[in-house]
C-alpha cells in the first residue's frame, strides 16, 4: 500500500459509482478533486456535497472533475445523488479500500465513544496525477470555495 504524499503520484484506484466504474488513472489530462465523506443523508455531509455542487460550474470551467468518495453501497449513493441533484459521481468504498490508501480512516468520537470512520478530507490532484493540496478534519463552510481557490493555482 502506497502513502500519499504531497508532489507525488496520487495511489490510482477504481471503484463503481454512480456513473459505473471509475478510475483515477482514467482521469489523467483534467486535475480531480476527490473528497472523502462519512455517509449519505448525513447534515454535514449533505451540506458539503451540496457545496461542491453550487460550485459546479466554476469547477468545470476550471476542467476540474469532482468524485466524492464513501463506504456507502452504489444503490445508497445513486439516490443520494439523484436526490441531491449532484452533477458529479459519488463513487462506493464498501471495505474502505481506498479509504485507507488515502489515509482517511481515523479515530472518531461521538457521544463519548470512540470508533473508526472516514475523516471528511479533500484530496487536490493535478492533470498529471500529481497530488498538489490535501484538507484533512474539514470543515465544510468555505470549503469547497478553498478547494476551487487552489483549483485557480494549478
Amino acid at each position: 500500500m502506497s502513502k500519499i504524499e504531497l508532489g507525488k503520484e496520487a495511489p490510482d484506484f477504481t471503484l463503481n459509482g454512480t456513473g459505473g466504474e471509475w478510475s483515477l488513472s482514467a482521469a489523467v489530462g483534467s486535475p480531480v478533486a476527490i473528497y472523502f465523506y462519512p455517509r449519505d443523508n448525513t447534515p454535514g455531509c449533505t451540506q458539503e456535497g451540496e457545496s461542491f455542487a453550487g460550485h459546479y460550474a466554476q469547477f468545470k470551467k476550471a476542467k476540474t472533475l469532482i468524485v466524492g468518495i464513501s463506504a456507502d453501497s452504489v444503490e445508497s449513493h445513486e439516490k443520494f445523488k439523484k436526490k441531491m441533484g449532484f452533477p458529479f459521481e459519488l463513487l462506493s468504498d464498501p471495505d474502505k479500500r481506498v479509504c485507507k490508501l488515502y489515509d482517511v480512516i481515523q479515530e472518531k468520537s461521538m457521544y463519548g465513544k470512540k470508533y473508526m470512520g472516514i475523516e471528511r478530507s479533500t484530496f487536490l490532484i493535478d492533470a498529471k496525477g500529481v497530488l498538489r493540496q490535501e484538507w484533512r478534519k474539514v470543515k465544510v463552510n468555505g470549503h469547497a470555495e478553498a478547494v476551487l481557490a487552489a483549483v485557480k493555482t494549478l
